[in-house]
């Protein structure tokens, strides 16, 4: 079977690197050069003296491909470890999300029903308008905004996927 033929799969891999100017550029270059895509991308400090970084990077493709993107990331110089935490294993993916409603009246009423059923924080209220905060699976982010469509939806704004092993070991 050909690789474009096998089904595409989702995967997250948490790269830790060194912090260091142009790492985030390499890995996007490595990406775009042989036509991967990044569906999340996320990248943080995780370090007390700020030399490591830990990059999450969601991608799709079939196993062959993934298995491609894990051995040329693992190939980059700063690139300290690469895990698949897809295939690792129970890990737990959280995204943030700030989502702007406008509206008066009962779809104000419903915005703010509907946010207490999502447990979405209201971090700015105008007579008009709402912005939540809401955090959690990319699904449950998905269903809230594709519910605030219907009821004025302005505009969202997401942090992307960043996802840790479950247990007591790190990555």
């Amino acid at each position: 079977m050909e690789i474009a033929e096998q089904k595409s799969e989702r995967h997250v891999l948490a790269v830790t690197v060194d912090n260091e100017a142009g790492i985030l550029a390499k890995i996007a270059g490595m990406f775009t050069a042989r036509g991967y895509n990044i569906d999340s991308l996320t990248v943080a400090d995780i370090s007390e003296n700020h030399a490591i970084s830990r990059i999450t990077i969601v991608t799709n493709g079939p196993p062959q491909v993934i298995d491609q993107i894990q051995a040329q990331l693992e190939r980059l110089v700063p690139v300290h470890k690469v895990v698949d935490l897809t295939e690792s294993g129970p890990h737990v993916e959280r995204e943030l999300a700030l989502i702007k409603v406008s509206g008066t009246g009962e779809k104000r009423v419903e915005a703010l029903r509907l946010a207490d059923i999502f447990r979405a924080s209201p971090v700015d209220t105008t007579t008009s308008s709402f912005i939540f905060e809401l955090t959690g699976s990319p699904g449950k982010i998905d269903n809230f905004v594709h519910l605030m469509r219907e009821l004025g939806l302005v505009e969202v704004g997401r942090t992307g996927i960043v996802g840790m092993m479950r247990g007591a070991e790190g990555t």
